[in-house]
């Protein structure tokens, strides 16, 4: 049986989790003071997700760059896949909160965070 120890970041309490594993099944999970703590060990030690969040270039817009995000977790393993797609986008002014700026980039589409409006 494997045992993994994580800090679990879904609440500023950060308790440390202890998982046993038999392959990839969750046998136990102890340490954790919720059941957020139970669900994230499970998701983390199994498939483990995160948000990625980045700019973006803006051609004629009243500011220079674009907060973007992923517009749901991705596998950890796509990031950096993720992160170079974003590398040569550039935008035309206006942008608008929820705007796909990327379709399909590692497995995602990547969403615009904030407006952006034409100069």
């Amino acid at each position: 049986m494997e045992k993994k120890e994580l800090t679990c970041i879904c609440c500023p309490m950060g308790c440390t989790l202890y998982v046993d594993l038999e392959g990839t099944e969750v046998m136990s999970i102890t340490g954790n003071t919720c059941k957020r703590g139970d669900t994230y060990a499970r998701d983390e030690v199994v498939r483990p997700v995160r948000m990625v969040t980045s700019i973006v270039k803006v051609k004629n817009g009243k500011l220079k760059m674009l907060p973007v995000k992923t517009k749901e977790p991705i596998d950890k393993s796509r990031i950096n896949e993720c992160l170079e797609a974003l590398k040569t986008v550039e935008v035309n002014a206006p942008v608008h909160i929820g705007d796909i700026i990327i379709n399909n980039a590692a497995g995602v589409d990547i969403i615009a965070t904030r407006n952006v409006e034409a100069v």
